[in-house]
């Protein structure tokens, strides 16, 4: 899928987060994005992503050349992030199947094998709200990653891993998400050494009471 943004913006209120912000997304690339905090890195991957509703501006998905409307872009793609809860009541094997119904497993994954690669056999059966938050974080990945989709958006995706989730991460993105469309918020560079192309989303200026956004390849 390739995703092009053509002038956006999003402001609460009315303070602008980013603004006149155009750039394309291809297909299969790899992408992160940094700033410092408060910049607007979150709320700019959940406008491309399609779950902020963006104050101007628009954003195209296509696949092949063909292009997607926007309200159905959700079913190609998958996110990981800290603001999207689990439910907490199944056990993680059930909350994998019952992701299923949304959203397929890549070919030679199910919910069993999808938890023996991100280590939480012996947890299958546990309810969600017993785990600690780095367990929470390896299932969060797992639905991502394994969704048989085109393109993957990850906010601070090693949020509460310890080294040997960090470990697991990278082997993750390696070995299953080689051939999509990543998109990375985050300023450790831990979680985005594979892209390819690193964006700079800067604010400036608040008396304006207002963002002023750059977007720059570093690379």
């Amino acid at each position: 899928m390739q995703i092009q943004l053509e002038q956006i913006g999003k402001k609460y209120n009315r303070e602008w987060i980013f603004r006149g912000l155009s750039y394309t997304f291809q297909a299969g690339k790899k992408y992160a994005i940094t700033g410092p905090n408060g910049a607007g890195k979150s709320t700019l991957l959940q406008t491309i992503a399609g779950s902020t509703v963006l104050s101007e501006g628009t954003i195209k998905y296509s696949i092949a050349g063909q292009e997607i409307l926007p309200e159905n872009a959700f079913t190609s793609l998958s996110i990981c992030a800290p603001y999207l809860t689990l439910i907490e009541e199944m056990t993680a094997l059930e909350f994998l199947v019952f992701h299923q119904s949304f959203k397929c497993f890549m070919p030679g994954i199910t919910p069993d094998t999808a938890l023996e690669i991100i280590g939480l056999t012996t947890a299958a059966n546990k309810q969600i709200r017993y785990f600690s938050s780095g367990m929470k974080q390896r299932i969060k990945l797992a639905q991502a990653i394994f969704s048989d989709v085109p393109v993957l958006f990850l906010d601070e995706p090693c949020t509460n891993l310890d080294e040997t989730g960090y470990i697991l991460y990278q082997s993750l993105i390696q070995n299953y998400a080689a051939n999509k469309l990543v998109i990375v918020s985050s300023n450790d560079k831990a979680e985005y050494h594979f892209c390819e192309e690193v964006i700079d989303i800067k604010s400036t200026n608040k008396h304006e009471s207002k963002y002023q956004s750059a977007l720059s390849n570093c690379r």
